[in-house]
């Protein structure tokens, strides 16, 4: 390579480096001056989070039962034996710990999506460990049981083995970039980027799939199944940013990660993150600061970022 060409490549480089939003800056310049430290459990207490958007009309996933002490766990078998789907997750918890997905009632228990078999017992231990802390910050938490989405029938074509779902950061109500998170085998059907699920970038205009990536390296197919993660577009997609939208004016949290999943009959939230990742740009080939700034100045006063914490 020439002197020249290369030069060019590393100012191509230099430009596009540019725009990408770091954990520093996202953290700095985002989350603390638009987010009051006083209204993290909001978004942090998924129990809290849908009160509250069930309150203001966002479509959420139905609660069944929620248990904070172990002394309510005693009417757990009589509180589920009308239930043949559903999902149990901490309240307060992070990156799917915890999370059972209950796919179908057995003779002696419930069956999970992944093939486990849980007695009552399995389940009473489970959601015991949940209330003490196991999978959460603090010392105690909640245990959530809602039901369990029945996703899109396209989507199930794409993610056979899992609940796929939809990441959208808004800021001060408008939405910034969007990907789509799809389940493998290796993430054990979890939509988490990290324990392995895939990660394709919507155009937040169309809602079609522009790009995908697995652990950070690009890809065009499902690495399971094989079908072409590229070119398609979601449903609901207009309602999708109209209700993140709204979550978001149900809050006072004004820089978000909002996580939806599509049913038959239409998106549904499922959690909001204050503190969203930035691999999202990754998933878009595009980074977020040029669009932040658009939004939301990240040159603001210390002494607001103090008044937030």
């Amino acid at each position: 390579m020439s002197w020249s060409a290369w030069k060019a490549n590393w100012q191509n480089f230099r430009r596009g480096s540019a725009h990408v939003l770091t954990m520093n800056q996202r953290n700095l310049h985002f989350i603390y001056p638009n987010n009051a430290r006083k209204h993290f459990p909001i978004a942090d207490n998924k129990l809290l989070t849908k009160q509250i958007l069930g309150a203001s009309g966002v479509p959420v996933p139905e609660t069944y039962q929620s248990y904070s002490s172990f002394f309510e766990l005693r009417s757990l078998e009589q509180d589920l034996a009308p239930c043949h789907e559903f999902v149990i997750k901490p309240a307060q918890g992070s990156g799917g710990g915890g999370i059972v997905v209950i796919s179908e009632k057995t003779e002696d228990g419930w069956r999970s999506v992944s093939g486990h078999h849980y007695t009552a017992a399995d389940l009473r231990r489970h959601i015991a460990d949940i209330i003490f802390g196991v999978y959460s910050f603090g010392l105690s938490d909640h245990a959530i049981i809602e039901a369990r989405v029945d996703q899109h029938t396209e989507l199930n074509e794409l993610s056979p083995f899992g609940l796929t779902d939809v990441r959208i950061i808004v800021c001060h109500h408008q939405p910034v970039l969007s990907m789509l998170r799809v389940p493998t085998k290796a993430s054990d059907g979890k939509a988490n980027l990290h324990q392995g699920a895939l990660g394709i970038g919507i155009d937040i205009e169309t809602g079609c799939g522009i790009h995908a990536i697995h652990h950070g390296e690009a890809l065009t197919h499902h690495p399971d199944t094989h079908i072409d993660l590229l070119g398609r577009n979601l449903p609901f997609w207009d309602e999708i940013l109209r209700i993140s939208c709204q979550a978001a004016q149900a809050v006072p949290l004004k820089y978000l990660g909002i996580d939806l999943a599509i049913a038959n009959d239409g998106p549904l939230i499922l959690e909001i993150n204050v503190r969203p990742g930035i691999e999202i740009q990754n998933a878009n080939m595009l980074g977020m600061r040029p669009l932040l700034k658009q939004i939301a100045a990240p040159d603001q006063q210390l002494e607001t970022v103090r008044n937030s914490l």
